[in-house]
């Protein structure tokens, strides 16, 4: 009698089991999560998390998605659930400084009164639908907001760094203080060449209006204080005080951004200099080298990047000539993984210089911009002194390789200098973590290597046609931010490609195409035949066909139906294997893992059975 009831009340029992392990579950390990995602796509960063640690007073997050006139878009809704389950795990880690407030804006509602007023984007995926409002607004005590108009899919890598760079600037609202230190006139001046005014170049101008930029005297000594980043723009005739003052600056913890220059083009003062000297490279180029050496840093100021590959056209007195010296970088050169210079299209630049890690270096080097595979170097002196564009082929060298422009350098380094030239200052710091960013070239700043003029209205109207200022104002943003924003990279994507799906598809498609290059051939066969009996016309203009033409066409017609056939039968293949790869993966989720826990509760309770037995005789 017991064991006829036995097995019902075992599954009576294991489903009662299994709904008050659910629910204990709920209660009790909410908080628990583990990421099994290959990049940790679910999980923050240690950079999100040192920012989260130092929030002072509560934040408000406010997460808009129109839930119903989302319906139908599958690929929006899921990407919004990612959103949601990371804002969750940013509320989760923020030890109750993040209020997160989950909002569904419907239409003509209050919620989408409140999402228009904080300047969220509403997208309709038709003319006649409703606007989806899919954004992140944020509010800290003293009211400063920010906000994510909307979430676009195609930027998911770098979601996080999104998300922690709003967190970050309402706990820090304090504006980024730049110091800008240049040998070029930068901010406008008296040309020496013509004796007009030059305005300032429009770089420049773009900084100004986003942040505090104080600009350094070419003969400064000293760095203002509280600078968030220091901006190198082609520095000459530095004096051995700033050179230190730089040194401990960045040893200290400060950000540097760099654009050094072995031959400045765009120097007025370039035609009256010595064209066997590499003058244009700054007076102290070789101590900046050495500084830079101390640190781990190869840059090679000596020569120039030439790079047939990407060498841009010119227009010339002597007409079109490509230019191995002036660069056009594409997207595939650019770091796309990056936050500084992902979705860049194109940078302009001219006379790059290569750069490296120096064989004992303690950094980390993550290149931002590199030539071609056909990168080869030339001698500054010998590349100043070619007129003729033509003639720089004469210039590359048998040893061509990727050659890193631009590029991060992170990590433990040692000063340049034993101790202060000025003995009254009693700290000196030898060590120290430094981040730092260096491009090869200060071309890439000059106007008219990234931005046209017009006049209207007696007004300058600027239209970028590279990206050579959005790389700027990015590497601005980034490293005005905390070393915790910094570190914060493009994170993985949470979807993942059906591969294999994908290697089926791939299959059926070279069998398509080889079975279509065969029709394609009897096509032809075909027409050529045709065309010989059209010759073959009688007077009457009808076809006079032998019997062996006859039974040819008749053959080939049977051969075209069977090979269709046979192309129909590829892709209904196909269709099957897909079906059957799904069904097989939906067993495997659905049956395979509480068929597996069952008969391992069975091998237990068997086991269980097999002791109490024993233990009885």
């Amino acid at each position: 009698m017991n064991k006829r009831f036995s097995t019902p009340i075992a599954m009576l029992l294991l489903a009662v089991l299994f709904f008050v392990s659910v629910l204990l579950s709920q209660r009790l390990f909410q908080p628990l999560r583990v990421d099994l995602t290959e990049d940790q796509v679910y999980s923050l960063s240690d950079g999100s998390k040192s920012i989260l640690q130092h929030i002072d007073e509560p934040i408000h997050l406010y997460f808009f998605f129109s839930e119903q006139a989302s319906e139908g878009a599958t690929t929006l809704r899921n990407y919004a659930t990612r959103v949601e389950n990371l804002l969750k795990e940013y509320e989760s880690a923020s030890d109750g400084m993040l209020k997160l407030h989950w909002i569904d804006p419907e239409p003509f509602s209050e919620a989408e009164d409140q999402a228009v007023d904080f300047g969220l984007t509403g997208a309709a995926l038709a003319a006649e639908n409703d606007a989806i409002y899919f954004g992140l607004a944020a509010r800290n005590a003293l009211d400063d907001q920010q906000v994510i108009p909307f979430f676009d899919p195609q930027k998911e890598r770098f979601l996080e760094y999104d998300i922690s760079q709003m967190i970050y600037q309402l706990s820090n609202a304090k504006p980024v203080k730049v110091g800008l230190l240049s040998g070029l006139s930068v901010s406008g001046g008296q040309n020496p060449m013509t004796g007009q005014f030059d305005p300032p170049w429009h770089f420049y101008s773009q900084l100004q209006s986003l942040y505090d930029v104080e600009t350094l005297p070419s003969n400064a000594s000293e760095l203002p204080e509280a600078l968030d980043v220091l901006l190198l723009i082609h520095p000459r005739s530095l004096s051995e005080e700033m050179r230190y003052a730089i040194d401990q600056f960045v040893l200290s913890g400060g950000k540097l951004v760099a654009f050094f220059d072995p031959h400045h083009e765009s120097d007025p003062m370039l035609p009256m200099a010595s064209s066997g000297a590499n003058v244009s490279a700054g007076e102290d180029a070789q101590a900046l080298e050495q500084m830079l050496a101390a640190w781990g840093i190869n840059l090679d100021l000596e020569q120039i990047v030439l790079d047939p590959a990407t060498g841009l056209e010119l227009n010339t007195q002597m007409g079109p000539l490509k230019h191995l010296g002036v660069l056009g970088l594409s997207r595939d050169l650019i770091d796309q993984n990056d936050v500084v210079s992902a979705n860049l299209e194109v940078i302009n630049g001219a006379s790059f210089a290569s750069m490296m890690l120096s064989e004992d270096s303690q950094l980390t080097m993550l290149p931002l911009m590199h030539s071609s595979e056909l990168g080869s170097l030339a001698q500054g002196s010998e590349y100043a002194a070619v007129q003729d564009p033509n003639n720089l082929s004469d210039l590359l060298s048998q040893n061509t390789e990727t050659r890193t422009l631009a590029a991060r350098f992170s990590g433990p380094a040692t000063s340049a200098f034993v101790e202060s030239p000025e003995t009254e200052l009693a700290e000196h710091t030898n060590q120290g973590d430094i981040n730092v960013v260096l491009v090869g070239d200060s071309d890439l700043l000059a106007d008219h290597f990234w931005v046209s003029q017009s006049r209207l209205f007696d007004q300058t109207i600027y239209t970028a046609f590279a990206d050579n200022g959005s790389l700027l104002t990015n590497l601005v943003e980034n490293m005005g931010g905390s070393s915790a924003l910094i570190s914060i990279r493009g994170r993985g994507t949470y979807s993942r490609p059906f591969t294999k799906v994908d290697d089926l598809m791939l299959e059926a498609q070279m069998k398509f195409q080889e079975q279509e290059a065969i029709l394609e051939e009897r096509l032809f066969e075909t027409e050529s035949v045709l065309s010989e009996l059209e010759a073959k016309q009688t007077e009457d203009g009808r076809l006079v066909l032998s019997d062996e033409q006859t039974q040819a066409i008749e053959k080939f017609n049977k051969e075209r139906i069977a090979i269709r056939k046979e192309l129909r039968d590829v892709r209904h293949q196909l269709d099957k294997d897909i079906e059957k790869l799904g069904s097989l993966l939906k067993f495997a989720n659905i049956a395979i893992a509480p068929i597996f826990l069952v008969l391992l509760l069975m091998l237990v309770m068997r086991a269980k059975r097999v002791t109490a037995r024993q233990f009885r005789e």
